[in-house]
């Protein structure tokens, strides 16, 4: 008999079949974050870098992605990661490192330990080593570098035998100058193998070159006949050359190999590889890099295409050069012949008498005019003579001399001696007592009169 259940009886609220484990948010974060790093932990992956963040505490955020997804990374400034600055938006890379969850968003995300760049990243990286490599052992350096000629006869040519470069390159010398000899070395200009094919069409012309001067040079050293070469060998110059493209089409031209051929050609090197803004490391170690093919074949012919322009107006040019000859001698003729007449003897004779009797009438002038003032001067002379009366003069002067001989006279010793003094001296010195205090007990003294001396001595 079932038991009657009231209206309260519900049963049991929570059946042990219902029972629930709650996790927080942060709980559950916790457990995938465990998850991953336990069953996925370290790895690699490749994707394409978008969004890249630098912060300003040198850390680094970024996503990678594919064609299907994405995923969050992060590279934190300890981590002494190589090519760390050739990060950019679009590179794609080889990531090395741990997955797990960032808790605070709840997202996943790579903790970035190594990175490889992959494509032009690669490419960029090796390019710059090898420029800093080649650049330090002075295969750049500007005073290495040879002039151009200027009237070039005959060059070397190494491209692609199907490629535009080649059409471009005949074209503009056909148009500009067709008489120039091109001796073309076929090479591939892209893919692998290319590089060594170029830097063996580079010495092919060389050698090719190196042979006119041989004979020439018999018995000097290989170096010094590639500097003969230069100057008197077949070619004047050699041009690599190719079209546009990628940084992987244009490859080729940064292999270490070509520019060791480029650096030791003998025959000045012209690079034309790409378009205006390609680079290669073949540019670098020429001695002239040119932006295009074309423009390339247009310095070559340069000096050859402006002169075709002066001798098209040459003709012109001697007729003016004659009539401006012809019109200076007429000149000159004109000009010698008033010499010759102004120098002719007669006239220089007439010219002689004429001054002869200039100077002889300047002569008779200054002749009289001479006369004249000295006979004034004699004249003066003579009444300053008659007006100073030397007679008189001298009488004159004669009286005045009288006078001072008797003040003379007057001023004397004898007549003061005369009016009853007299001088008294030391008998042994003979000077002058005038002060009695002076006098000693028995100095001998001697008094002078008018009339003779007295000798005596003090008491």
């Amino acid at each position: 008999m079932s038991k009657n259940k009231s209206q309260w009886d519900f049963g049991e609220l929570f059946p042990a079949a219902e029972l629930r484990k709650v996790l927080s948010v942060s709980e559950l974060t916790s457990t995938v974050r465990a998850l991953l790093e336990k069953s996925i932990g370290q790895i690699w992956v490749s994707g394409e870098i978008t969004n890249l963040r630098a912060q300003s505490s040198g850390h680094m955020y970024f996503t990678l992605k594919d064609a299907g997804a994405q995923l969050s990374c992060v590279l934190f400034s300890r981590e002494k990661v190589a090519q760390r600055e050739l990060l950019a938006d679009g590179q794609k890379v080889l990531l090395q490192g741990d997955l797990t969850v960032y808790e605070a968003r709840g997202q996943y995300q790579l903790i970035v330990r190594a990175v490889e760049l992959q494509g032009v990243g690669a490419l960029q990286v090796a390019f710059e080593k090898l420029k800093a490599k080649l650049s330090a052992e002075g295969l750049f350096a500007q005073e290495r570098k040879r002039p151009l000629p200027r009237y070039p006869q005959r060059i070397g040519l190494v491209t692609s035998p199907t490629g535009a470069a080649i059409r471009d390159v005949l074209h503009v010398v056909q148009r500009r100058n067709p008489a120039l000899e091109i001796i073309l070395v076929p090479a591939r200009v892209q893919g692998v193998g290319a590089a060594k094919e170029i830097a063996e069409a580079i010495r092919t012309l060389n050698e090719f070159s190196v042979a006119a001067v041989a004979d020439r040079s018999f018995g000097v050293s290989d170096e010094e006949r590639r500097s003969q070469t230069a100057a008197t060998g077949l070619l004047d110059l050699i041009l690599i050359t190719r079209g546009g493209g990628s940084l992987e089409d244009l490859w080729a031209f940064n292999e270490e190999v070509v520019a060791r051929a480029i650096f030791e050609s003998a025959v000045p090197v012209v690079s034309a590889v790409g378009h205006e803004i390609d680079f290669t490391i073949a540019d670098f170690v020429a001695d002239v890099r040119v932006a295009t093919p074309s423009a390339a074949a247009e310095i070559i012919t340069e000096d050859v295409f402006a002169s075709r322009e002066f001798i098209s107006e040459a003709p012109a040019l001697l007729r003016r050069a004659a009539r401006r000859g012809l019109d200076s001698a007429i000149e000159n003729f004109d000009s010698a012949a008033a010499r010759l007449v102004r120098l002719h003897p007669r006239r220089r004779l007439d010219e002689s008498l004429q001054r002869l009797d200039d100077l002889q009438s300047s002569l008779l002038r200054n002749l009289k005019s001479a006369a004249r003032s000295r006979s004034l001067v004699f004249e003066n002379l003579a009444g300053r003579f008659l007006r100073a009366k030397p007679s008189q003069q001298l009488k004159g002067r004669r009286e005045a001399l009288r006078q001072l001989e008797r003040r003379l006279n007057s001023l004397g010793p004898e007549q003061v001696l005369a009016r009853g003094y007299s001088i008294t001296m030391d008998a042994i010195t003979g000077n002058v007592l005038r002060d009695a205090t002076q006098v000693k007990a028995g100095q001998k003294l001697k008094t002078r009169l008018a009339k003779g001396e007295i000798k005596s001595a003090a008491e």
